[in-house]
């Protein structure tokens, strides 16, 4: 019984935490790197997730996505779907709540590498696609990792966003903080210990394993 909020929390976090790579290196870049009107209105709605009550959060993925929403409507209509209480919103939730830490982690490695490396490449004849693969996102590559681990941790941990959209549903949609939450509820005190452990405990080597990594890189290049 315990093994699958495990899984299904490993399995929502490693897809939540792909959507929120790839968007939040993509957002990291193009807004270090262009300037436009309104730019800072959309930072701010990238990292208002960070500071919203996740309850808040779930109930506006519940209006964008419910089947009377403007996203949720369409996909119902279109394919006869609805994601709302299915383990895909629990992804959905997970990756709007973790993409503020990723973006942040990246921005801030974009920031740090010196313009002087792309700018050779460019004078060398390097296209803006090769800049970026071969020197921007490796120069950048310690910073982004952090935004990932970030990341997949916040996702492993989401409660609040994924109750309001996809419920707990015991074997499809209940994740570990969803059963340790209504193991508590129902006086199941072993269950709650066993899932407390186990979250602590995965998330804490995470973060020690990326600490570790990035001191012996940081020492190996001095």
């Amino acid at each position: 019984m315990i093994m699958k909020p495990i899984m299904l929390s490993l399995k929502v976090s490693l897809i939540a935490t792909v959507f929120t790579t790839i968007l939040g290196i993509s957002l990291a870049r193009l807004l270090t790197k262009c300037s436009f009107k309104g730019k800072d209105m959309v930072e701010s709605l990238i990292l208002l997730p960070m500071v919203l009550p996740p309850s808040v959060i779930g109930y506006g993925l519940l209006i964008l996505f419910g089947r009377r929403g403007p996203i949720g409507k369409v996909l119902y209509e279109i394919f006869g779907y609805s994601i709302i209480f299915h383990w895909f919103a629990a992804c959905i939730a997970a990756s709007v709540v973790s993409l503020p830490l990723m973006y942040q982690s990246c921005k801030a490695a974009f920031i740090n590498v010196e313009s002087v490396y792309e700018n050779a490449a460019r004078t060398l004849g390097a296209g803006e696609g090769r800049v970026f693969w071969k020197i921007s996102l490796p120069l950048a590559w310690p910073g982004v990792l952090s935004g990932i681990v970030l990341s997949f941790a916040r996702s492993f941990g989401e409660f609040g966003a994924t109750l309001m959209v996809a419920g707990n549903i015991p074997g499809k949609t209940q994740t570990i903080p969803l059963a340790l939450y209504f193991a508590v509820e129902r006086g199941d005190v072993g269950t709650a210990n066993m899932l407390m452990l186990i979250t602590i405990m995965f998330s804490f080597l995470m973060i020690y394993g990326l600490n570790n990594w990035i001191k012996k890189k940081y020492k190996n290049q001095t």
